[in-house]
């Protein structure tokens, strides 16, 4: 323990050092030569591409199936007496639900373009009472479901509303700084008009996939009443629209990091040394060379980024309980062995490199902590504050359908509500990620090459310089007295045993 503290101070100390002479130098490390090569784009993880094409085309037929088999006539395709004795049947249609999944697109798309619209002019606005509203929405919607006897989602949602304000009381004196890293990347993204093409022309591609998908969905409410395989089913399509949702939110991410880059890179867009038609090569890689990597990446990022959000803020807020504080380390390092192949910061490195992800991501974390910022990193919030925007985006979809189905059918409304839920948060997930995307290439890029920052915003990388280096103080300064701890504890056990 105490080598291993030792072992942290002196890291920390180096990586304070690090900082300073990076910060200090001006010549640029990176070769532009590099960025956006053909060269270096290969076809990697094909193995995850295939398995992503081959889950759209089964599920695409499943959907049709399940819909098809409920519309206007109940069971059309006379598959239900394949599922008597452990379904229960029934003659509702898939019409009768497909318009309230309609209401849950509809509110989705309306959402996140409201916010595509008010980037400039009113995003750091919306993020402020994201992180405000959220807890008090959940708990009000926790009400809500106990009021209607569904304790368990009343349960869900009381939790998930304690846990919500609990990591903003964790978090507080972090969020000055990350509305500041917010504000710079939406001035950056508010640059690039093209940038939010590119989201609303994805978002029409998921709306498409959308109308398929909640025509299966509705197929699969409309044949069973509260029957545990009906829930079953609906999780696995879930789980799919949020692989496929995540895919569509990940590739709008590498095109819109690649362009980022680049302009950072060269000095801004109409730079002379800017590449030509800069957009359309990082959307032509990000779908076609680069497009395994982000299926793979897909799966697994989001979750255990929110797993890590969770832990660190508990964390900070553990104080002297040894034994609490041990098992949080223990989920802590377990975390963080996983989030150096699984980072967002990934996606840079896929659009600009044309790497595969795992190496990406690895890439990634090694430059942060080789250059002490991976503490800047871990003290920012932006992805914890645009995800409760997405999350209050995804509660107010799902609202909208809830209430239309409570009107109409009762016993359907959590069905219904919950994976409209789904369908709000990865539209407006979609249009959010454009503002990840900037957060994550200023800080590959802070990292890389500083000057670039420097160049971009004087002030800025001011700010950033002066954060980085106060929070490596206070890690170091934490360490020795971690370390001053355990060598006193060790001196009395000595004595204790002389006695």
């Amino acid at each position: 323990m105490s080598d291993s503290n030792i072992s942290s101070s002196s890291s920390d100390s180096a990586s304070i050092a690090t900082v300073d002479q990076n910060v200090g130098r001006n010549e640029r490390i990176i070769d532009a030569d590099q960025t956006f090569s053909p060269e270096l784009r290969h076809w990697r993880d094909v193995f995850w591409l295939a398995i992503f094409i081959i889950h759209l085309i089964v599920l695409g037929v499943l959907l049709a199936i399940f819909g098809l088999n409920r519309f206007k006539t109940a069971d059309r395709l006379n598959i239900d007496r394949y599922t008597e004795g452990f379904w229960e049947n029934n003659n509702g249609l898939t019409e009768t639900y497909w318009p309230k999944y309609a209401v849950a697109g509809g509110v989705g798309t309306s959402l996140g373009c409201i916010w595509l619209l008010l980037l400039g002019s009113r995003a750091n606005q919306m993020m402020k009472v994201s992180v405000h509203i959220l807890t008090t929405y959940l708990a009000v919607i926790s009400v809500l479901c106990f009021w209607c006897e569904q304790f368990f989602w009343g349960v869900a949602f009381a939790t998930g509303a304690a846990l919500q304000f609990l990591y903003v009381i964790a978090v507080i004196d972090r969020l000055p700084f990350t509305m500041l890293v917010l504000q710079k990347a939406v001035k950056l993204v508010w640059s690039l008009p093209e940038v939010t093409r590119v989201a609303y022309a994805f978002m029409a591609v998921l709306l498409l996939w959308m109308g398929i998908w909640s025509f299966g969905a509705a197929g699969v409410v409309a044949s069973s009443r509260g029957d545990l395989g009906r829930w079953w089913l609906l999780v696995v399509l879930s789980v799919s629209l949020f692989w496929t949702g995540a895919v569509l939110c990940n590739t709008v991410h590498v095109i819109v990091s690649g362009l980022v880059f680049l302009v950072l890179l060269h000095g801004g867009r109409n730079a002379s040394s800017m590449p030509p038609n800069s957009l359309m090569k990082s959307l032509r890689y990000a779908v076609t060379t680069s497009f395994g990597s982000i299926c793979y990446g897909s799966l697994f990022t989001a979750a255990i980024r929110t797993l890590r959000w969770e832990i660190r803020g508990f964390r900070s807020k553990i104080g002297n309980n040894e034994c609490l504080l041990c098992c949080v380390d223990f989920l802590f390092q377990l975390v963080e062995t996983l989030v150096r192949f699984f980072n967002k910061y990934a996606y840079v490195q896929i659009a600009v490199y044309g790497k595969g992800f795992n190496r990406s991501a690895r890439d990634a974390w090694e430059l942060f902590q080789s250059t002490g910022v991976e503490a800047l990193v871990a003290y920012d919030c932006s992805g914890a504050v645009l995800l409760m925007g997405t999350i209050l985006g995804g509660l107010i979809t799902g609202t909208c359908a809830g209430v239309w189905t409570w009107i109409t059918w009762r016993d359907r409304v959590i069905m219904v509500g919950s994976t409209a839920m789904l369908m709000g948060m990865v539209l407006v997930g979609l249009a959010m990620v454009v503002v990840e995307s900037a957060v994550t290439s200023i800080y590959i890029c802070y990292a890389e090459d500083p000057s670039l920052i420097r160049r971009w915003d004087p002030q800025f990388f001011n700010q950033m310089s002066e954060t980085l280096h106060q929070r490596l103080q206070h890690r170091s300064a934490r360490a020795r007295e971690v370390l001053t701890q355990n060598q006193l504890d060790s001196h009395m056990q000595d004595t204790f045993h002389q006695v």
